[in-house]
């Protein structure tokens, strides 16, 4: 049990430090590690259990608590927490000193995601090729309508209404639990990343409140459909999901400025250097994977010997 606690623990820390950085998710992370699904049927029965208490349901509130992984979900949200608190400052100065060849070492991990999403398809046929290239190109497009991604590219509001905490709380949790796009990266686009970094700095209850809030209806609501999707139609939700990893390549893209701009520019400085990083990512989140798949087939095997 201590062992899959800390393991667990672990994959929050790389989901956490994955959520950092815009253009990547902890949701990316959570597929390659393979514990998605386990992770979205974990948050949906969790809000199923806060619909029916909010229902007066005291017995279907302890029936879905019951149906959370709760030794998957604590230690995850422990190394989520302490991803953020110790990295965040690191990788932010990390994506401005050495833009292209963070970006590029970024790139890499989500190419190898796909590669690893793409052998999880129980049958991959035209049509999941035809809706992954399909969702890519939309979200390519969508990525490119602001010209960057970061406070000085993307205009940020100014004073919004407590409304504007609430929807971007919703949309940005979303984000996170789904790969190929982040969180931060959608509160950038939406002109909040700024707002709400202030509201924390200020220790703005109000408009902290509202975000919250919408944090938590948005997962709730959200949960629940991605949960039913892969359980009735895995491959077409998988084939999305790959799609999504395809379309943050536009973020990810080394030139110009790494992560900070959506424009596309052809390679330019040390164009070796982001090669090997592309390639260290491809092959780390290979590993990563390689070596998940097996702890939990040891654990598998464990669990058949009690």
């Amino acid at each position: 049990m201590l062992r899959e606690f800390l393991l667990s623990v672990g994959r929050g820390f790389a989901m956490g430090a994955a959520d950092i950085v815009p253009g990547v998710s902890g949701g990316t992370i959570a597929l390659v590690l393979g514990i998605y699904e386990r992770f979205v049927a974990s948050i949906r029965a969790g809000s199923s259990a806060i619909g029916h208490l909010l229902k007066g349901d005291w017995r279907g509130v302890r029936r879905w608590l019951g149906e959370v992984e709760w030794l998957l979900i604590i230690p995850l949200g422990i190394g989520v927490i302490a991803a953020i608190l110790s990295l965040a400052h690191l990788i932010e100065q990390l994506l401005h000193d050495e833009a292209v060849a963070m970006s590029a070492l970024f790139f890499g991990l989500v190419a190898g995601s796909i590669v690893i999403a793409w052998g999880m398809l129980k049958r991959a046929t035209p049509a999941h090729i035809a809706i992954a290239v399909g969702v890519g190109v939309v979200l390519f497009m969508l990525l490119g309508l602001r010209e960057g991604t970061s406070d000085d590219t993307v205009g940020q509001m100014s004073e919004p209404m407590l409304w504007a905490f609430f929807g971007s709380g919703a949309l940005a949790i979303c984000a996170m639990i789904l790969p190929g796009i982040s969180g931060s990266f959608i509160l950038v686009m939406l002109g909040m990343y700024e707002p709400v970094l202030s509201a924390v700095t200020d220790r703005d209850f109000a408009a902290l409140g509202a975000f919250t809030l919408g944090a938590i209806v948005g997962l709730a609501l959200f949960s629940q459909i991605l949960h039913w999707a892969l359980r009735h139609h895995h491959d077409v939700v998988l084939a999305a999901l790959i799609g999504l990893m395809l379309g943050s390549f536009r973020v990810l893209w080394p030139w110009p400025d790494g992560v900070e701009s959506t424009a596309l520019h052809t390679p330019d400085g040390d164009v070796v250097l982001a090669i090997v990083a592309a390639a260290i990512g491809f092959v780390a989140v290979v590993i990563l994977s390689v070596v998940a798949r097996r702890l939990e087939s040891v654990d598998h095997a464990d669990l058949a010997d009690t």
